[in-house]
């Protein structure tokens, strides 16, 4: 009789365990940082009448556009020029994700002035800036932002196809008002790149940082159980690239929230006078306690915008690492 219990105990050393190795020291961040992402496919973000109709379509604004017939597209470029090439009778088939889903469905086009007018506002990249928050000095994993980027349009979440994170300047800021969440102003440097973007996440983006790391001293790593109530201090950068350190304090600390796991307030009379508060653009800053890095600044309370949120250094770490 075969002994079938050996093929059995083989298939259980077979089974993948998950190992995350990110290091117990990292390099804080605080720089500001250019990003520019690439969807998966092209992304609807609103409609336009043509001959006074919206085009009747499946299609709803977040949905991406993978395909034109059985024609690939990843750019507006390749979309145009893949609907020049499979129209019959101004009817396309295009294949498009809806929620991870595809589906298919026929969208009619009208041709003016030599152009096919399809009712769709479409993007295949976004750009913009905010924090780089840390370096793993051994995997040159970096993590920023400390939320996902979203489409502003239509609220969706980026799917990252390709991107890049870029040095940037500070030039101005605006500051906030409660109730009006103000920004930083910065100029990308799009011949300086300083990584990949390979994540996008709910905790943040993620990739590879390829150029020279940083001459900073590495930061020890602190869980959320070492995190105190009082004063922090985070690192942001408010004019040129200089980045300088605030100090906060940390009201409330929630170790169950996925990303929202502390809830501070700037009690830095230097940062306040500058920003008035929390600004777009700070997402990502890290957050500093008792010598160790604690997590990165991700949304500011908008009624109230001296506070704000941030997420455990842990989550991002572990998100990056996955």
């Amino acid at each position: 009789m075969k002994k079938k219990i050996i093929l059995f105990g083989l298939l259980t050393f077979l089974m993948p365990i998950q190992v995350l190795a990110y290091s117990n020291y990292i390099i804080p961040g605080g720089e500001n940082i250019g990003i520019e992402v690439y969807n998966k496919g092209i992304m609807v973000v609103g409609f336009y009448k043509v001959n006074g109709e919206y085009p009747k379509t499946n299609l709803e604004a977040g949905d991406s556009i993978i395909k034109v017939g059985s024609e690939s597209v990843n750019t507006v470029n390749e979309l145009v020029s893949a609907i020049d090439k499979n129209i019959k009778d101004n009817i396309v088939e295009v294949t498009y994700v809806k929620d991870n889903k595809e589906y298919k469905t026929n969208l009619e086009v009208s041709l003016f002035d030599g152009v096919y007018k399809t009712g769709l506002y479409v993007k295949d990249s976004l750009n913009g800036i905010g924090t780089l928050t840390y370096i793993d000095p051994e995997s040159k994993i970096y993590g920023a932002l400390g939320h996902e980027i979203l489409e502003s349009n239509t609220n969706k979440k980026i799917e990252v196809k390709t991107g890049n994170i870029f040095d940037s300047e500070v030039v101005k800021i605006v500051k906030s008002t409660d109730g009006v969440p103000g920004s930083k102003k910065a100029k990308i440097d799009y011949n300086s790149e300083l990584g990949t973007v390979t994540k996008n996440t709910s905790s943040g983006i993620f990739g590879i940082y390829n150029s020279n790391l940083p001459i900073k001293e590495a930061k020890e790593v602190a869980n959320i159980n070492e995190v105190e109530l009082g004063k922090a201090t985070i690192y942001t950068v408010l004019n040129g690239t200089l980045e300088q350190q605030y100090e906060i304090n940390i009201s409330k600390i929630d170790k169950d929230s996925k990303i929202k796991n502390f809830y501070f307030e700037i009690i830095d009379e230097e940062l306040l006078n500058e920003t008035g508060g929390v600004v777009q653009g700070m997402s990502g800053s890290p957050i500093m306690q008792n010598d160790k890095i604690i997590g990165a600044v991700t949304h500011v309370i908008v009624d109230d915008v001296k506070k704000g949120y941030g997420i455990s250094i842990v989550t991002m770490l572990e998100e990056g690492e996955r």
